[in-house]
C-alpha cells in the first residue's frame, strides 16, 4: 500500500544540463512525476530565468539547481559525480558541443544513463534554429501574427518526456542505458498536420467553417463556442435562440455578456467560455 502511494518515477535520478524551454519543460514533468532532477546551469545561468523569471521559477521550484563551469576540470569532474548514479540525461545543445564535452554517448562511461537529446532539426541537428523557425516550416502560423503558444517547444517537452519514460521501460528490460534523441521540428510537423489534413486550416471545419466552433464578439469580449457535437449544436440553437449560421449566433450573442452566456451555457450543460485575453492570467 506505501509502495502504491509513491509518485511513479520516485527514485529516478535526472541530471538536466537543458536551458531555453523545451529542456526545463521536460525536466519539470519529470520532477512532478516523482524523480529527482538536478539542474545544471553555465556561470551565465539559464535565458528563460530573464525572459520569464517567473515560469522559470515554477519550472525548477522542484528541482535542485546548480552552477557549474564544465569547461573547468573540475566542475567537469562534479558532473561526473552526478551522472554516476543518475538514469537520465537531458540536452539541448548541438551534438558538436556534446561531444566536446564526452556526453555523446554517455553510457559508454555510465551504463545505466540515458541520454534524451533535445535538437531543433532532425536531418542536420547542426542547424540553428527555435520554435518560430520551426513553426513558419510546417504551417502553425498566420503572418504577419506572432505565435501566441510556442508549439513545438511544448510539444518538443512532452516529446521528450515520454521518450524519457520509454528509455527507462527498456533499460529495465536491457539493464542498459541508450542514447535518444528529439527533434523539435518534428515536432512542429505533427501540430502542422492539424492543418496540412484540413481540420484547423483556415476555411476548414475547425478553422471558422463550422458555425457551432468558433470565436464570437458579445457585449463585453469574446467567447469560443466549440459545440461540434450534434446534440451540442442543436442544444446551442436552442439555449441560444440562434438559426444555426454564423450571422445567427453572431445576432445571439451581440446584446449578451460573456457573463450571462457563460450562465446559460452552464444551465444547458454546453461547451462555450469566455476568452482571456489578459496576461499574466
Amino acid at each position: 500500500m506505501e509502495d502504491a502511494m509513491r509518485p511513479p518515477l520516485a527514485g529516478v535520478e535526472v541530471v538536466s544540463l537543458a536551458v531555453n524551454l523545451p529542456g526545463p519543460l521536460a525536466a519539470a514533468r519529470l520532477a512532478e512525476l516523482g524523480a529527482t532532477v538536478v539542474k545544471v546551469e553555465p556561470p551565465g545561468g539559464d535565458p528563460l530565468a530573464a525572459a520569464a523569471p517567473d515560469w522559470y521559477g515554477k519550472l525548477i521550484a522542484a528541482q535542485s539547481v546548480v552552477t557549474l563551469d564544465l569547461k573547468q576540470a573540475a566542475d567537469r569532474a562534479k558532473l561526473d559525480e552526478l551522472l554516476a548514479t543518475a538514469d537520465l540525461l537531458i540536452t539541448s545543445m548541438r551534438p558538436s558541443a556534446l561531444a566536446k564535452l564526452g556526453l555523446a554517448q554517455p553510457q559508454e562511461r555510465f551504463p545505466q544513463v540515458s541520454l534524451i537529446e533535445i535538437v531543433g532539426h532532425a536531418d542536420d541537428p547542426e542547424v540553428p534554429g527555435h520554435d518560430l523557425n520551426y513553426q513558419a516550416v510546417h504551417g502553425t502560423l498566420l503572418p504577419p501574427a506572432m505565435p501566441t503558444v510556442p508549439l513545438a517547444d511544448m510539444l518538443g517537452a512532452e516529446r521528450a518526456v515520454s521518450t524519457a519514460l520509454a528509455a527507462l521501460v527498456r533499460r529495465a528490460k536491457t539493464g542498459a542505458g541508450q542514447p535518444y534523441r528529439v527533434a523539435l521540428e518534428e515536432a512542429a510537423a505533427r501540430a502542422g498536420d492539424a492543418v496540412r489534413y484540413r481540420l484547423t486550416a483556415p476555411g476548414a471545419i475547425l478553422g471558422g467553417a463550422f458555425p457551432g466552433y468558433g470565436i464570437y464578439e458579445c457585449k463585453d469580449g469574446y467567447v469560443a463556442l466549440g459545440a461540434v457535437e450534434p446534440h451540442f449544436f442543436m442544444g446551442a440553437l436552442a439555449a441560444f435562440g440562434a438559426d444555426g449560421s454564423h450571422a445567427g449566433f453572431r445576432a445571439a450573442f451581440a446584446e449578451r455578456t460573456i457573463a450571462e452566456l457563460e450562465a446559460i451555457a452552464a444551465r444547458k450543460d454546453l461547451p462555450l467560455n469566455g476568452i482571456n485575453t489578459e496576461t499574466g492570467k
